[in-house]
């Protein structure tokens, strides 16, 4: 197997790094637990006009319907909310009712529905009509840090070619250690919204603020909590990327408040070259060599503080930073995204002590992760540049004719995104 043109390996990593922590089995004593994850994601692209619901009707254009419900939780455009109830008596899962606040603009309630179990296909791969693994090649490129300038020691490479998995696995590792922080998993058993009987979109002005109760059978009465504007979602994600790919390129969003720090990540493909394979092309904005999978999800505010003393994760004050020049020049297509690393909100019955003893246990526990993401393509200009799509068709045809015909951004998303 070889790369393709743009590379689809990003969003298969990505996918694997959002699934990598698994729920740990809750204490005997709690009766019931409740997650809520809430998102805001925004895609620019220059020249382009938003298609409203903050890009996810863009999104969805690109990338399919089946492709949009595959995407982590927050990737697909606007704000979003996922939820999810464990309860100890009802192992198979149970309905349940979240009444929300008025300012979420979506009814008194949402309703909690089961997830059912997925029985595995049965036959061998062969029998099921899997194709069979081919060998890989192609490269992978990782560059990190802001600047101006590549540092001495960049690119770290990794040749698929050798199909050293252990190579590979610590090629991506993080050696700062740190995982997303628990929250929404989809446990078959556990109740969610969205479901199949209610899926309807978080509106653009939906605010958490507010009282919130949980209800169903076998679901501790007193499961109820409020959630205050500090805990609210976070704002759009403006990120502008300005410069050409064979120079620096300066990047810049804006702060928000109650983020407590971001991280960048860019990727792009170059075309096989012969019998090589393609090359996929990393960087990110750690000062440490990280490709950062594991940390385009969400944080705990902890691990974020520790991030930002190791100058992995940017502080919340900074607004700028540069990707160096070049490292995209020859790439077919390139795109960046950010994440807005957000609060953390905990509630718990008895509320918790500020002292708690180890063996401390409430009857029910609940949490709301925050985050907001952002993405843009790279090498292209507001104002149209000679990146930027041509909507002139004799402009488009010129530009054939002298062989410097360039990538339209609809075409360079689909790539990036193996579609």
């Amino acid at each position: 197997m070889s790369l393709p043109k743009h590379a689809s390996l990003p969003l298969l990593l990505a996918a694997t790094a959002f699934s990598a922590h698994a729920q740990t089995a809750p204490s005997n004593k709690i009766q019931a637990q409740y997650w809520i994850d809430v998102a805001t994601a925004n895609m620019t692209i220059p020249g382009m006009q938003d298609q409203g619901g903050g890009g996810s009707s863009l999104f969805g254009a690109l990338m399919g319907g089946a492709m949009s419900a595959a995407m982590p939780p927050g990737m697909g455009g606007g704000k979003s909310m996922h939820t999810e109830l464990w309860v100890r008596a009802r192992p198979q899962g149970v309905e349940g009712s979240h009444a929300i606040p008025a300012g979420m603009n979506m009814g008194a309630a949402l309703p909690l529905v089961p997830i059912k179990p997925v029985q595995s296909q049965p036959g061998t791969p062969a029998e099921r009509g899997d194709s069979p693994a081919e060998k890989p090649k192609g490269r992978i490129l990782l560059y990190w840090g802001c600047g101006e300038e590549v540092r001495k020691g960049q690119p770290k490479i990794l040749d698929l070619a050798s199909q050293n998995y252990a190579e590979f696995a610590q090629f991506f590792a993080s050696s700062r250690g740190g995982r997303a922080s628990r929250g929404v998993q989809g446990k078959p058993g556990d109740a969610v919204w969205p479901n199949e009987r209610d899926n309807k979109p978080v509106p653009e002005n939906a605010s958490l603020a507010g009282g919130h109760a949980v209800s169903g059978d076998a679901v501790p009465a007193t499961l109820r909590f409020s959630v205050d504007a500090a805990n609210d979602f976070l704002p759009k994600a403006q990120l502008q990327a300005k410069g050409a790919p064979k120079d620096s390129i300066a990047l810049s969003w804006n702060t928000m408040d109650h983020a407590k720090g971001y991280f960048l990540q860019a990727q792009g493909g170059k075309g096989e070259q012969g019998d090589k394979g393609a090359d996929l092309i990393l960087w990110s904005s750690s000062e440490l060599p990280d490709a950062g999978w594991s940390m385009m999800d969400y944080q705990s505010p902890s691990q974020v503080a520790k991030w930002i003393q190791q100058k992995v994760v940017l502080a919340p004050t900074v607004s700028t930073c540069a990707i160096p020049k070049g490292i995209f020049a020859q790439a077919d297509g390139a795109m960046v995204n950010m994440i807005a690393y957000g609060p953390e909100f905990n509630a718990s019955h008895p509320a918790r002590p500020e002292k708690a003893p180890k063996d401390w246990q409430p009857d029910w526990t609940a949490r709301i992760r925050v985050k907001s993401t952002g993405m843009t393509m790279l090498g292209m200009a507001d104002g149209g540049d000679e990146r930027a799509p041509q909507r002139d068709g004799r402009q488009q045809e010129q530009k054939k004719q002298e062989g410097q015909q360039l990538p339209n951004p609809v075409n360079i998303i689909k790539g990036l995104f193996g579609s």
